[in-house]
């Protein structure tokens, strides 16, 4: 019998699960210690002990090369609308990793190694297709005294998820100033109202004097004001609190890679609803809603504009990167935040226009409709066939399937509550009529509906292992 010194020394070509992972010899004596050494390791790391003779449906004796490889052509068929030998599943489980671990979600975001420890762990052990922990860096944001957002330790307890803190920071009278000088707006009166830290730009002259070349010398002496420097420091440590937080995120990619998790999305640029635009971070949700009665020219004539700067800003990563991806998460165009009619004015045609511009330059906009679409599927259904893709929340998902199934292809919606609490045996029916409609004729994804925070780590095992079993094709 191999002692645990003996297996640790060993080399393999394939994983022994759950974490911590030991390489072994593969002969038929590792086989048949097979589940005293599962036993053992689990009793260690505390993860409950599956007994069975394959690895969560796959087979042990793929190393995670071939099985990364499997699981990336699985990924692409389905965004390809193609038949995969089964429906493949992902997970994004965001702060529930803090909660397996013991963490708070402080400790999460702030300790990168730490992370990805862990996500390496419960990736080795729910064996999904792909898997990411989710988390975007708050670090620029809380560097810059963002007004904006709040994050666990910044506004909020240290394990309270990130939250959005919607304002009016443009008023209804500077739509003028916002057209004619955008750029201007942007950083002279913008930035210094959302950032604590950036309220010396204040005290710039107007950036288009620059144009007067030596003539505008003169103006150059405010920068060494105390409050801009001030904000000039910020921006320079926001910058490289972005770039260690993008490393980070390399480095994680790079890890589920090596380990047989490839990435499932592999996005370049972020992409906004023109409406969303206007509304999210300038006008809020009064604001703008207002805005379509008392002042809906002005309003359109903003969201096209930036529209097309936004698109600029998609195509330069696009070319820098080569990332073809743009992910769009779609806030006020659902179900019950406008009539069908305002939905026709104010939010779709912009962002029909601006999704068929960013296919016309080769890139893939993926569209996550956030609330209920169903009174406005059939607008779906006038994008390009398999030219975008779909991430739903919380639509009727079988009658997503019915009206898009052969328009995009299809991730999530499976409803997050399922995983929270119930018993298994009620998870394993909803999940085999789920897989029976929704991975008919291909292109779906399985994937939670929104964030898995507050997950039970035994459903989601289970509705992994069910959608391996019910999802072949």
């Amino acid at each position: 019998m191999f002692k645990l010194k003996e297996l640790q020394e060993s080399t393999a070509d394939f994983f022994i699960y759950p974490p911590p992972v030991i390489r072994i010899k593969r002969t038929e004596e590792c086989y048949r210690q097979h589940h005293l050494i599962l036993f053992y390791l689990t009793q260690k790391s505390k993860l409950p002990y599956t007994h069975s003779p394959k690895m969560n449906g796959e087979k042990m004796t793929k190393n995670t090369k071939e099985l990364g490889a499997e699981r990336l052509k699985r990924i692409q068929d389905a965004y390809a609308m193609k038949m995969p030998d089964r429906i493949p599943v992902t997970l994004n489980l965001g702060y529930m990793l803090a909660r397996l671990e013991g963490m708070t979600y402080v400790e999460l975001e702030q300790d990168p190694d730490r992370a990805l420890e862990a996500l390496e762990k419960w990736a080795l052990y729910f064996q999904p297709d792909s898997i990411s922990g989710g988390l975007i860096s708050g670090a620029p944001n809380i560097i810059l005294g963002d007004r904006l957002t709040k994050w666990p330790g910044y506004g909020l307890d240290d394990d309270r998820p990130f939250q959005f803190v919607e304002g009016e920071y443009m008023t209804a009278d500077e739509y003028d100033h916002l057209l004619s000088d955008p750029g201007d707006f942007t950083l002279r009166k913008f930035m210094p109202r959302v950032f604590t830290e950036l309220e010396g730009l204040t005290m710039l002259p107007p950036i288009a004097m620059m144009l007067l070349a030596h003539g505008s010398m003169g103006s150059l002496a405010v920068l060494k004001s105390p409050p801009l420097m001030k904000a000039v420091e910020a921006l320079l440590k926001a910058a490289q609190a972005n770039i260690d937080a993008m490393q980070s995120m390399m480095k994680t990619g790079q890890r589920m890679t090596e380990l047989g998790f490839p990435s499932a999305m592999d996005m370049g640029s972020m992409g906004v609803a023109p409406f969303d635009f206007m509304g999210d971070t300038l006008r809020g949700m009064k604001g703008i809603m207002m805005d379509m009665y008392r002042r809906p020219e002005k309003l359109l004539a903003a969201m096209n504009k930036f529209r097309g700067i936004n698109f600029e800003a998609c195509l330069q990563a696009y070319k820098f990167t080569g990332r073809k991806v743009v992910l769009f998460p779609l806030h006020r165009g659902s179900d019950g935040f406008m009539s069908i009619e305002q939905f026709e004015t104010f939010y779709w045609p912009q962002l029909r226009d601006f999704v068929l511009d960013l296919v016309d330059a080769g890139m893939i906009p993926t569209l996550f409709y956030e609330g209920i679409w169903d009174e406005r599927l059939n607008y779906l259904a006038e994008l390009p066939k398999g030219k975008t893709r779909g991430m739903f929340d919380r639509s009727n998902m079988f009658k997503v399937k019915e009206v898009l199934g052969d328009v995009m292809p299809i991730s999530g919606g499976f409803p997050v509550s399922r995983l929270k609490v119930g018993s298994v045996d009620d998870l394993r029916d909803f999940t085999k009529e789920w897989c029976e409609i929704m991975g008919r004729d291909g292109g779906y994804i399985m994937s939670a509906s929104s964030a898995m925070d507050y997950c039970d780590k035994d459903l989601v095992k289970a509705w992994v292992d069910f959608t391996k079993e019910y999802g072949q094709c």
